[in-house]
């Protein structure tokens, strides 16, 4: 298990959470969910007939992780393979003896275990969604200010049409929106667990499907028609939801990344203290780029840990369970970070038109070599206005040598030719998808 500092204290830790987030996170708040878990078991018995009321009201008064020792359950939990076998122990011998008999009634250690992540991971999605919301409002915010403002589009790395800066933040707002909708809808549907020793409440009699929902209630947690021991589905949603938070993160943190390029330079991280270098002091590196873009890399591996473990044998698994826990509680860790990195790259981002328009400009209007095809395709055909303006491509600066063509001259003016070779002339739709996107995020379209 973890150790019982926070996941973001240390000399590394810091670089890839978020405090408000790793809170939630902390051996001591896994502990605390633990022990919430077993107070409801207790409550929702007591609720149903089951447990004697005093009894149930005796463990929930022991249900606090200050009175126990999260390092020592720590320790003690290797002899039984989980740390739910320690705690029941520890909190049986701190009830009066009259209550002892019904601590942890009807459960096994993964009832109990797997309700806390879920309760860690309800508590710890609070404030990731909240740095979450922070950065689509930042991007939402360029967006409507860059509307307009040309830049060129890359692809494959290359130079290749006119698109504007406000797209380019609007492609990353709905990004963030449609990962931050997703995570919301898997955190409403978190299951409470439990199933007793093998998914039947035997333990319970009658009253153990009561019970269970009851325990559900008691945890506002949601309540699974059925145990879940090795139907892992749950658990696969959550992994997959916070992959794809880090994927539109990630997304964001490498297009700042490349923008910020010393030879691009159409972007640049606020903060002037901050991107340093050791070496040379020159150096602004863009630092939350660079960190969320580290905690990007890491999603694919934690996510497939997660979807490595769900084949799981019978009724209970041996060791494909047990493997859950840590990925989880590392993809909740830097998921946080990255939400709230991106929160503070969008919100503090220097943003240069000149630049744009100067790297626009750079390549003397080869960019708009498709525009000028098509105004020549309604006379000469798609593939010879192609191979035409692909001639001139050659030699260039494109305007001299489209108006040195006797192809081009035929059917195009000069006024026309400098009408092709304007990128306002050459956005397409791109003003009216900002405008959508906008639109959709304002309207709360994807919550």
């Amino acid at each position: 298990m973890r150790p019982s500092s926070s996941p973001s204290d240390g000399l590394l830790g810091g670089l890839s959470g978020d405090p408000g987030v790793d809170a939630q996170l902390t051996d001591r708040a896994l502990l605390q969910a633990m022990l919430d878990a077993e107070a409801a078991l207790a409550g929702a018995a007591a609720d149903c007939g089951v447990t004697p009321r005093p009894a149930a009201e005796a463990i929930a008064a022991q249900c606090h992780a200050d009175r126990y020792d999260a390092a020592e359950l720590g320790r003690e939990a290797e002899n039984a393979g989980n740390p739910v076998v320690p705690l029941v122990r520890s909190l049986t011998a701190a009830v009066p003896e009259e209550a002892r008999a019904w601590v942890h009634l009807g459960a096994t250690s993964q009832d109990i275990l797997d309700t806390a992540l879920v309760l860690v991971t309800v508590r710890a999605v609070g404030p990731l969604l909240g740095h979450l919301d922070a950065a689509a409002a930042a991007a939402a915010r360029l967006a409507a200010t860059y509307r307009d403002t040309v830049m060129v589009g890359r692809t494959l790395g290359q130079q290749a049409a006119p698109t504007t800066f406000g797209l380019k933040a609007a492609g990353w707002l709905v990004g963030l929106v449609e990962a931050g909708s997703r995570l919301r809808q898997v955190r409403a549907a978190l299951p409470a667990q439990l199933g007793g020793a093998v998914g039947t409440l035997a333990a319970l009699g009658p009253a153990g499907p009561a019970v269970a929902e009851r325990y559900a209630e008691r945890l506002s947690l949601a309540a699974s028609p059925l145990p879940w021991h090795t139907r892992r589905q749950p658990v696969l949603d959550l992994a997959a939801a916070l992959g794809g938070l880090l994927a539109a993160t990630g997304k964001v943190a490498l297009d700042v990344g490349l923008l910020a390029q010393t030879e691009v330079g159409e972007v640049a991280e606020g903060g002037a203290d901050r991107g340093g270098s050791s070496a040379m002091p020159h150096k602004r590196n863009p630092v939350d780029s660079v960190l969320v873009t580290a905690a990007a890399r890491r999603a694919p591996g934690l996510v497939g840990t997660i979807f490595a473990a769900a084949g799981q044998e019978h009724e209970r698994a041996a060791g494909a369970w047990h493997a859950e826990w840590e990925p989880l509680l590392d993809l909740l860790h830097v998921a946080g970070g990255a939400a709230a990195r991106t929160a503070r790259m969008l919100d503090g981002l220097e943003v240069r038109p000149d630049r744009m328009r100067a790297n626009l400009d750079a390549t003397g209007g080869l960019v708009l070599a498709e525009a000028v095809a098509a105004r020549l395709a309604r006379a000469l055909g798609r593939s010879g206005a192609h191979d035409v303006v692909a001639r001139a491509t050659r030699r260039p600066p494109l305007r001299d040598a489209l108006l040195a063509d006797p192809d081009v001259r035929a059917h195009l003016s000069e006024p026309e030719l400098g009408e092709a070779l304007d990128p306002h002339g050459w956005l397409g739709s791109a003003g009216l998808f900002v405008d959508r996107a906008l639109a959709a995020y304002r309207t709360g379209e994807w919550s």
